[in-house]
């Protein structure tokens, strides 16, 4: 039997495969497609996911072939100067096309032993007290002891599920492609600088790879949102705008999304989950949508291995929907302000001015900066440290740095004091005995994905708290 089947090899999928495989489950993924898309809907990785590729190794590949960027406050087509004290050691972006990140994940599944199989559909499933099986467009069927859906917006697994997938429908929509342009690039930008005066869904991007990334209102809300746009589309709504199609030509790919935000009501039934945008769906302002999935995966990852390997503790794969469904909904709330801001009547235009104005206040920026990029995001763990729940970020010890430690994704007792153990918890924590200047705690117990389960310098207090996230220790 598999050990986990994931369905969707998007970001969401491959970064979660990569993650199990790290723990030795059997995983296959199972992709609609026959090829990689194309589409590039997700253009980067802000400074959370940065430092989850840090975390695991994978950082230098992207900066290889991506360049940095920073944007702090970038909220609602508001842009302000990136804040000072961000809580990273990152504190940036990676401008990854969703094919180039596509890529890199999936070179690193595959490197890891990840099976993935293209062209097979997810059509339906059923689940018992011991696993799940998976019904394929093709009539095959295939067995496993948990099955992830990762499958989009459109989710078949979570349809299969019968979970409620509750939220506001679109009531506007944005057409978004790449395609040639015969107008002089000139003529574009002073264009494009006179129609974002008052349209801030608009605007032609230069590509590295040359054409264009063209985003323009569409003409309402198309009843089949799942029809692709044509390109005479683009020049009408181009001409309608602008009062010229550019000459736009030659697409490479087309595409639409709405304001529509939805969130499934249950991330977990039995065997099966939900990550990605399957279990969420809202606008893309603020690039939010591909970060948001990798970072659930990051969540998930090791709590579902824990599970197939045997040594989870009661409650840990509830934590997944517990921890990723708030932020989930906040990244909803956020999208629906933005969309707000990005209006174009008179109310939100001086929404946005006075925005603007709130945003020049040094510790608002950063609370946005943080929002966006989801450095700010803290689990609850009850009461304790000021730590407690965070994500700690790359500290600088005296034996190099933090995240060079957690490539394995392990857990991770990073000990100043050197009198404490992990005995009988060897197997799923490392115990590094090492000083931090930027650190001033005794100690630190991190979960695999680098949030801080417990601060503190007594061994008593630490055994009490590494079964609730690593479970009983090793007889």
């Amino acid at each position: 039997m598999i050990d986990v089947i994931v369905a969707g090899g998007g970001p969401t999928g491959l970064m979660l495969a990569a993650e199990l495989r790290l723990q030795g489950v059997h995983v296959v993924v199972l992709e609609r497609l026959t090829e990689p898309t194309q589409q590039s809907r997700g253009q980067g990785l802000h400074a959370r996911s940065v430092e989850v590729m840090d975390q695991r190794g994978l950082l230098d590949r992207f900066l290889a072939v991506n360049e940095k960027f920073q944007a702090g406050g970038l909220f609602g087509g508001i842009a302000k100067p990136w804040p000072d004290r961000v809580d990273t050691a990152h504190p940036y972006g990676v401008a990854s096309p969703q094919p180039v990140t596509e890529r890199l994940l999936n070179e690193r599944a595959l490197e890891l032993g990840t099976e993935i199989r293209r062209g097979r559909e997810v059509v339906g499933l059923s689940q018992d007290e011991d696993g799940v099986t998976v019904e394929l467009s093709d009539g095959a069927r295939l067995r496993s002891r948990y099955l992830v859906g990762c499958d989009g917006g459109r989710s078949t697994v979570r349809k299969a599920l019968g979970v409620d997938f509750p939220g506001v429908p679109a009531t506007v929509e944005t057409l978004l492609g790449q395609m040639e342009a015969t107008a002089d690039p000139e003529t574009i930008a002073a264009a494009v600088e006179e129609v974002r005066k008052t349209q801030l869904r608009f605007g032609l991007q230069p590509e590295a790879g040359g054409g264009y990334r063209v985003v323009v209102p569409a003409d309402g809300v198309a009843e089949d949102r799942a029809t692709e746009p044509t390109l005479d589309d683009f020049k009408k709504q181009l001409r309608a705008y602008a009062g010229t199609d550019f000459g736009v030509h030659s697409p490479r790919w087309l595409s639409r999304f709405g304001d529509a935000t939805r969130q499934a009501e249950r991330y977990r039934v039995g065997r099966v989950l939900l990550a990605g945008d399957a279990a969420h769906i809202h606008p893309p302002t603020g690039g939010q949508g591909l970060n948001l999935g990798v970072q659930d995966a990051f969540n998930l990852g090791w709590k579902l291995a824990a599970a197939v390997n045997g040594w989870a503790p009661e409650g840990l794969l509830d934590s997944y929907h517990a921890e990723r469904h708030p932020v989930g909904a906040a990244v909803l709330d956020n999208t629906r302000a933005q969309i707000t801001l990005l209006g174009a009547d008179p109310g939100a235009t001086a929404l946005r001015e006075l925005f603007s104005k709130l945003m020049d206040f040094e510790e608002v920026n950063r609370y946005v900066t943080e929002m966006i990029t989801a450095v700010g995001v803290r689990y609850d763990f009850g009461e304790g440290h000021e730590l407690l729940g965070r994500r700690m970020r790359d500290v600088g010890l005296k034996r190099g740095r933090l995240y060079e430690l957690m490539h394995g994704g392990r857990g991770l007792l990073l000990d100043q004091t050197g009198r404490l153990s992990v005995a009988g918890w060897a197997d799923r924590v490392d115990h590094v005995v090492d000083v931090s200047e930027e650190l001033d705690v005794p100690a630190v117990l991190l979960r695999p994905d680098g949030h801080v389960a417990w601060a503190g310098e007594d061994q008593q207090d630490l055994l009490g708290r590494l079964p609730k996230w690593f479970g009983a220790a090793a007889g």
